[in-house]
């Protein structure tokens, strides 16, 4: 089972999504993530999965093409633009959209920037718990 994550940049709604999913999962499938571009892991990103206790401080940011020859079972698109701009993949992928707010565009105190982190956080959590759990890719905890 091979899941991919795409979104504009692959720096932070991806990225946390790869790693929740990779959490859910374990061994009943393989996460990947990507970008229609690539701009290197946010520290923010990072920082708020760590708060989850997830590390992601290892990932990398990748683009779309290093990953056209892998056989997809489901491609989870997490902001328009990523789903606009996603070539045609190959191969009888289930596409998934859901349109998360980009944490990274906003502007204030840190107190802000951090809420708006947390809030999109819990909101990828939960949609990848409803994903794996929908799917049947649940695995115990």
């Amino acid at each position: 089972m091979n899941i991919l994550v795409l979104c504009t940049g692959n720096s932070c709604r991806s990225q946390m999504a790869e790693g929740y999913l990779k959490l859910f999962t374990k061994d009943k499938a393989t996460v990947y993530s990507a970008g229609v571009e690539t701009h290197g892991v946010n520290p923010r990103a990072i920082a708020i999965m760590k708060e989850d206790g997830i590390d992601i401080s290892n990932h990398t940011s990748n683009h779309l093409d290093e990953y056209l020859n892998i056989a997809f079972d489901y491609i989870l698109t997490v902001c328009d633009h990523a789903k606009e701009k996603c070539p045609f993949f190959p191969g009888k992928a289930e596409r998934l959209h859901y349109n998360f707010f980009d944490p990274s565009k906003v502007k204030g105190t840190e107190e802000e920037i951090h809420a708006a982190f947390t809030k999109t956080r819990n909101q990828i959590k939960e949609y990848c718990q409803s994903f794996v759990e929908k799917k049947g890719l649940k695995t115990v905890l």
